[in-house]
């Protein structure tokens, strides 16, 4: 399974993105931590898919219950 994010040094300096666009998942948490929807997000970044947002969180989620345990 691919991870929902790519970082690569050819797209945006490395910034980490939403694989197969040049959107940065730093774009869906300041939407998230300004109050912001989902769906607030990816209609303003359409190149986005709901699977890659929910994806990115599950794997956000996984990791910080691997570091906690």
């Amino acid at each position: 399974k691919f991870s929902a994010v790519l970082a690569d040094p050819g797209i945006l300096g490395g910034t980490a993105c939403f694989r197969g666009t040049r959107v940065p998942v730093k774009n869906l948490t300041d939407y998230l931590e300004a109050g912001d929807t989902i769906d607030d997000f990816l209609a303003d970044f359409p190149t986005v898919r709901r699977e890659q947002v929910v994806q990115f969180l599950e794997e956000a989620r996984e990791s910080l219950v691997a570091a906690a345990g």
